[in-house]
């Protein structure tokens, strides 16, 4: 039995690799083959295309790489239309991998998106699209199962994956342990890293103790980093985010993913995030969602502080940041523990069980 993915992102990676590992668990004659990162690879998935030529964040980012993005995704239709598989996994970026599977589910080949898009969010026009596009959504949020239950959407709640691999730290010893998370795509290291620097700079000033590491998802802008730094004193690791956040008694962290990353293991952060102000200008026309980071719209409330844009600035970093780290954190604490109590099932597993079952139909 041959499986078709596609995953574009760096959590993308992450989540095919887990899935992948579930998969040939319970069917271990499959063969797995399509877009993948070094984990899902890792995970026995060939590799056909290098998800790093789809890794872009933004509108007018997007608009850069357009023609490549359309060649290459004009390929990978074409490759899987004549090497038809039983099922296309679409993992994460909707707006790639939703074309694939629409072309391929005309074909009559089975579709299935993982993880659900912030449909409920944003954009919720896409539902259409979705219809179209897949046979079956397999969603990490239980709220999101309503959203398609209500346009007569075929979607299940599996849990989280990073519930199921990320847990509360236990017996930490309160600090002065901040680390900088400015994301993994270049465009928002280079937008936020310096923000957080500044802030960084601030908040030495008022307290030589504090203590700052820079974690960066690998190694390529590491130089680039260094140099931002002007006598900061900040140490450096890359690919190791879980371990520092653990470590950490705060995270400045780039709104995505890893805001649910850093709530799970249940530390508190200074959420921010810019775009370029092309895709600020339409993303903010098009959003829904009163919050912006994943421990907000879990909770619906504002358990977290969100820098957007122009308040994503090294002043207000540092004051939000200066405030939480002198503060008793306790109640935020047992709100992160009940996210992960919420979203913890044996996420791999159920999404395996629901794709093979969806084959075998």
């Amino acid at each position: 039995m041959k499986i078709a993915i596609s995953a574009a992102e760096t959590s993308g990676d992450l989540l095919g690799a887990k899935l992948i590992e579930s998969l040939k668990k319970q069917n271990p004659t499959i063969d797995i083959e399509g877009m993948a990162g070094e984990k899902m690879v890792a995970s026995g998935c060939e590799q056909l295309w290098d998800q790093k030529l789809v890794n872009v964040m933004g509108f007018s980012e997007v608009l850069k790489k357009l023609p490549a993005l359309l060649r290459l995704r004009k390929t990978i239709i074409e490759y899987f239309s004549t090497n038809k598989p039983a099922v296309f996994i679409g993992v994460d970026a909707p707006d790639f991998n939703f074309v694939i599977e629409k072309r391929l589910k005309s074909q009559g080949i089975k579709t299935v998106h993982f993880i659900s898009p912030s449909v409920w969010a944003w954009r919720q026009s896409r539902i259409k699209k979705i219809k179209q596009s897949t046979d079956l959504v397999l969603c990490v949020f239980p709220f999101e199962v309503d959203f398609y239950q209500k346009n007569q959407q075929k979607a299940l709640f599996v849990g989280h994956p990073l519930a199921q691999s990320l847990s509360p730290r236990k017996n930490h010893v309160a600090g002065k342990n901040i680390v900088l998370m400015p994301g993994s795509r270049e465009g928002e290291v280079k937008r936020l890293l310096p923000e957080m620097i500044a802030a960084a700079k601030l908040m030495t000033k008022q307290d030589a103790k504090i203590a700052f590491h820079l974690v960066l998802a690998n190694d390529a802008l590491r130089h680039w980093a260094e140099q931002q730094l002007d006598g900061l004193k900040v140490t450096f690791s890359s690919g190791d985010a879980h371990q520092q956040i653990e470590q950490a008694d705060l995270v400045l962290v780039a709104s995505g993913t890893a805001t649910l990353e850093v709530a799970l293991i249940g530390v508190p952060m200074v959420v921010v995030y810019k775009l370029s102000a092309i895709s600020y200008f339409i993303a903010s026309h098009l959003l829904k969602s009163p919050y912006a980071s994943l421990p907000n719209v879990i909770a619906n409330k504002a358990l977290v502080p969100e820098l957007i844009q122009k308040e994503a600035n090294g002043v207000n970093i540092a004051q939000q940041a200066l405030q939480i780290l002198n503060s008793d954190n306790q109640t935020l604490v047992k709100e992160f523990k009940n996210i992960h109590a919420q979203l913890k099932h044996d996420a791999d597993d159920e999404a395996a069980k629901a794709i093979l079952d969806l084959i075998n139909e």
